[in-house]
């Protein structure tokens, strides 16, 4: 075995997975939304991202790619409910949708504005599917091959824009709060979430390329997620800065207003001129399709194992590329403002299952695990029903780093301490 190529190849493919739509659209919008300073929103991004992401890795990692035995201790019930939530958010309700969308609005259509949405999505879907039946060589095809072609484009893009900036950097953010808002930026990517579905996809490269023992697949797998995380980190930086440096352009526009994609073509195509359009196009392309293409097979991998082999795999993959090419057409920005509420609710409760289960030959009370993954639930849906004006309630915004977007931590802390002194008896098991 060649551990050393084995990582840098899955970390490469995990960089590819992960690097999708939304991490091309969310960071220059964040540089432009917060100016001179884009780094607080940056740190913010890198912590809701690529920070839980690896977090993720290494815990899909220790219960050998199972979704399921993540999210089993807090109750089968909880367990089937939050992990068909996750899988059907990555697959074709939301992330996998957005990746066809964001090739058609970023790279078709400012070259070719007469092709239809419809049509890129049929071609982008049959691809994802060409790609995806089999699954054995889903990692490989994405690590050797496209990874280091979206690697080259984002590089030409980001150094570009390094040594001759488009224009002065704002002096005042358009936004409060920028860490907070760099927080939920990052939750929009969907990595977080996206890391606990594509382990299953990781875990079996690893086993295949012949590491059997669980220590040896946690030590791959962290390493694979350092290649990757440092990777993103590097494009993130580059790209929020890329957009700080357009920021004066912005300055009185309500940011509701700015259109994520639109922004992103705007940018290239000044840094790079016409040529950049087709730079852009081959940018995006790469980095959706490859994204599609592993959360198309997680998301077969996990509804097949959930039926018990009752629906196979080749049929499940069918299903959501027919799916997401539907959705695919309803546009980038409606696809994210359903998204957001969404996203909020999940997060908390998967981040809480995921560091939890980092601990978990420590944790030996699963009262642990139901009361602090509840309270995070709780806690997330009155937090979206508030900001969504449905109820009102002023005390979940006075609650400890709420203004960091991490409203919840304190409280599931406080219930998880609790819940250890409750005998396992005591709650009845679901």
């Amino acid at each position: 075995m060649n551990t050393i190529k084995d990582v840098v190849v899955i970390g490469f493919a995990l960089f590819a997975m992960f690097f999708g739509a939304g991490n091309l659209i969310f960071p220059p919008f964040l540089g432009v939304i917060t100016g001179e300073s884009w780094l607080v929103g940056f740190l913010g991004f890198v912590l809701s991202d690529v920070g839980l992401a690896i977090l993720a890795i290494l815990a899909a990692a220790k219960c050998n790619g199972s979704i399921n035995k993540i999210l089993e201790r807090p109750g089968k019930t909880l367990s089937v409910i939050l992990g068909s939530s996750i899988m059907i958010c990555l697959g074709p309700l939301l992330a996998i949708p957005r990746t066809a969308a964001t090739t058609f609005e970023m790279g078709i259509q400012p070259i070719f504005s007469s092709v239809s949405p419809v049509l890129v999505s049929v071609v982008f879907f049959a691809l994802t599917l060409i790609l995806t039946i089999k699954p054995s060589k889903v990692v490989d095809i994405i690590g050797q091959f496209l990874t280091p072609a979206l690697l080259i484009g984002l590089g030409v893009l980001i150094l570009k824009g390094i040594i001759t900036p488009i224009g002065e950097v704002s002096k005042d953010a358009m936004i409060e709060n920028i860490f907070s808002n760099g927080v939920g930026q990052g939750y929009q990517t969907m990595d977080a979430i996206g890391a606990v579905a594509l382990s299953t996809v990781l875990v079996s490269s690893i086993t295949e390329k012949g590491y059997k023992n669980a220590n040896d697949k946690v030590k791959i797998a962290l390493k694979s997620g350092i290649v990757a995380g440092i990777g993103l980190c590097l494009v993130y930086g580059g790209l929020t800065y890329l957009g700080a440096t357009i920021s004066t352009s912005y300055t009185g526009v309500d940011i509701y207003s700015i259109s994520k994609t639109s922004l992103m073509v705007e940018i290239t195509e000044i840094l790079l001129g016409n040529p950049g359009k087709v730079v852009l196009a081959i940018i995006v392309s790469l980095a959706c399709l490859t994204t599609s293409i592993g959360l198309t097979s997680a998301t077969a991998k996990y509804f097949e194992t959930l039926t018990n082999g009752r629906l196979k795999y080749e049929i499940l993959v069918i299903v959501i590329c027919v799916f997401s090419a539907v959705v695919s057409n309803f546009g980038v920005n409606t696809i994210i403002q359903f998204s957001g509420p969404i996203l909020d609710i999940i997060y908390p409760a998967t981040v809480v299952l995921v560091v939890l289960t980092l601990f978990s030959d420590f944790i030996k009370n699963d009262n642990i695990f139901k009361g602090a993954t509840y309270t995070a639930i709780i806690i997330s849906v009155v937090t979206v029903m508030n900001n969504l004006g449905v109820i009102n309630t002023p005390f979940i915004t006075k609650l400890p780093f709420a203004s960091l977007g991490f409203n919840w931590i304190v409280p599931v802390i406080i219930v998880g301490i609790l819940c250890s002194f409750i005998k396992e008896n005591y709650i009845v098991n679901n």
